[in-house]
C-alpha cells in the first residue's frame, strides 16, 4: 500500500487541526516496517494542497491500534498540539468506540476498571493486581447496543488511553474482540479483521473554545453489517 496513492479521508480542517478517518492496518505514526501511516498521509496532504514549502507541521496527539480504523484529529499548529494533549490529559478529551465482542458481557451498562501492565518485548498487555510493579488503571464505560451471530455490539467510552484497552478488559471478562488474534486467539480465526473502531472524538477547538463532535461509521462489512451501525449515537459529548 503506497503512501502516495492513498487518499485521505478528510472530516474537517482549518489552520489549527486536521479531522480524519484512518483506515485498518494503516500506522499511526512510522515505524520500522516503512509502511503507510497516518501522520505521513496527513503531511503530505497538507503540502500538497497547500503548496507549502520545505517541511509541515504535523502535531501527532492520540494513536490507535495498527488494525483499528476511525477518526482521529491531528494538531496543525504546536498550540493546538499542546491544547488538545492537555485536554487529553484532563479527560475533557472524549473518544467513542464501537467494538463486536464473541459474546456478551452480563450487564448490558457498566463501567469496568483494571490495572494493567505492558511487556513491551512482547506487545502484550494483562490484567494485574492493584499495586503491582508497572501497573497503570485503566477505565471504560460500555452498553450493549445489539446481539446477532453469537456476537455483540458495544458502544465504548474511554476514560484512559491505555495500550489495548479495549481488547485486553473485554478479553479478560470472556468476551474477547472479534478478529482480535492476540487476545482472542482461542475462539477467533486467523485473518480476520480486528472489529475495533474509533466512531466518535469530542473536544474544544485549540482556538475557537467550542465543543466540536465528529463521527465517521466502519464499513459495512462482516461482522459490523449484523447491525444498524449508524443507529448508535452519544449523549450529552460521549456519555453513555
Amino acid at each position: 500500500m503506497g503512501r502516495r496513492v492513498m487518499k485521505l479521508d478528510v472530516l474537517y480542517e482549518d489552520n489549527h487541526i486536521l479531522v480524519v478517518v484512518k483506515p485498518p492496518n494503516v500506522l499511526s505514526q512510522e515505524d520500522s516496517t516503512g509502511d503507510a501511516d497516518m501522520l505521513t498521509l496527513c503531511k503530505e496532504y497538507v503540502k500538497e494542497k497547500y503548496s507549502k514549502p520545505g517541511n509541515v507541521y504535523i502535531g501527532l496527539v492520540h494513536r490507535l491500534d495498527r488494525p483499528v480504523g476511525g477518526v482521529m484529529v491531528f494538531a496543525r499548529t504546536s498550540k493546538a498540539a499542546s491544547r488538545l494533549s492537555e485536554e487529553i490529559r484532563s479527560r475533557s478529551l472524549k473518544k467513542g468506540y464501537l467494538a463486536v465482542l464473541r459474546g456478551c458481557p452480563e450487564k448490558r451498562n457498566a463501567r469496568l476498571e483494571d490495572y494493567l501492565v505492558k511487556d513491551s518485548k512482547k506487545n502484550q498487555v494483562s490484567v494485574v493486581k492493584e499495586g503491582e510493579e508497572g501497573a497503570k488503571k485503566a477505565l471504560l464505560s460500555y452498553g450493549v447496543e445489539g446481539e446477532a451471530d453469537g456476537l455483540c455490539l458495544v458502544r465504548i467510552e474511554l476514560e484512559t488511553g491505555r495500550p489495548h484497552q479495549i481488547r485486553v478488559q473485554f478479553a479478560s471478562r470472556g468476551c474477547p474482540l472479534y478478529g482480535d488474534q492476540r487476545y482472542g486467539a482461542r475462539v477467533n480465526t486467523a485473518g480476520e479483521q480486528i472489529a475495533l473502531w474509533s466512531y466518535h472524538i469530542s473536544f474544544m477547538h485549540p482556538t475557537l473554545k467550542e465543543r466540536m463532535d465528529f463521527f465517521a461509521y466502519p464499513p459495512k462489512e462482516y461482522p459490523w453489517s449484523m447491525f444498524d451501525i449508524e443507529s448508535v449515537k452519544v449523549n450529552n459529548h460521549g456519555t453513555l
